[in-house]
């Protein structure tokens, strides 16, 4: 009994299941997933440093607790889920604050009150 040989002179020799009929492979192939970090979140640093910058930069008033926000998510270590919607909150009252600061630029233009 001959077996035929694939080109390139290399035995075929099968592993595991046929083609198209192995299950989808398991994450990291029966080892626990690996542990969440609990370092700070690069999300609510940039936060922080953004809002400090709004806050001193435009007047931004909705960025001071903004700031604390993201301030006090980088200190609650123990609960990743408090500490995220931190963040989570710290970004919607900056991009709030961004957003009325840009709207009254807008309306004073308008208005004509930046003419000189």
């Amino acid at each position: 009994m001959s077996q035929e040989e694939p080109p390139g002179g290399y035995p075929y020799q099968p592993y595991g299941a046929p083609y198209g009929q192995q299950p989808p492979p398991q994450y990291g192939y029966g080892y626990p997933p690996p542990p969440r970090p609990t370092g700070p979140s690069a999300n609510a640093i940039v936060s922080l440093v953004l809002n400090l910058i709004a806050i001193v930069s435009c007047c931004n008033i909705l960025a001071i607790p903004g700031a604390i926000l993201a301030g006090l998510s980088l200190r609650s270590g123990t609960d990743p889920d408090k500490a995220r919607s931190m963040v989570i909150w710290s970004w919607v009252l900056f991009g709030l604050g961004f957003v009325l600061t840009i709207s009254t630029f807008i309306f004073l233009g308008v208005n004509g009150y930046l003419d000189d």
